[in-house]
């Protein structure tokens, strides 16, 4: 299991990635909405500091965790490119298809 938060981390780096690799050229696509949907295990920890932490639940999850509760969440992410001056832009993708992508 990976946490939530390196999740959408990974998926912020893979959108970095095919935003600054994708060649110019006269066709760009505007980045929309992200949905994410996952199954999410919550644990808490205990004690006076203790912090709630959701992991994502993998697709071959072993059957431990068929003791712990699960849950689905969806996500919709909105990118925006941010400039150091704090203006908002829309993020363009280019680039080709990948392998398996739709």
């Amino acid at each position: 299991m990976i946490e939530l938060a390196d999740m959408i981390r990974e998926l912020r780096l893979e959108l970095y990635a095919a935003m600054a690799e994708g060649p110019a050229g006269p066709i760009r696509f505007e980045l929309g909405p992200v949905e994410i949907q996952a199954s999410v295990a919550v644990d808490r920890e205990a004690g006076a500091g203790g912090k709630v932490r959701f992991w994502v639940v993998e697709a071959n999850a072993d059957a431990k965790l068929a003791t712990s509760q699960t849950h689905q969440i969806n996500v919709t992410l909105h990118p925006k490119l941010v400039a150091p001056d704090g203006t908002q832009r829309s993020v363009l993708i280019t680039g080709d298809e990948a392998d398996g992508e739709r």
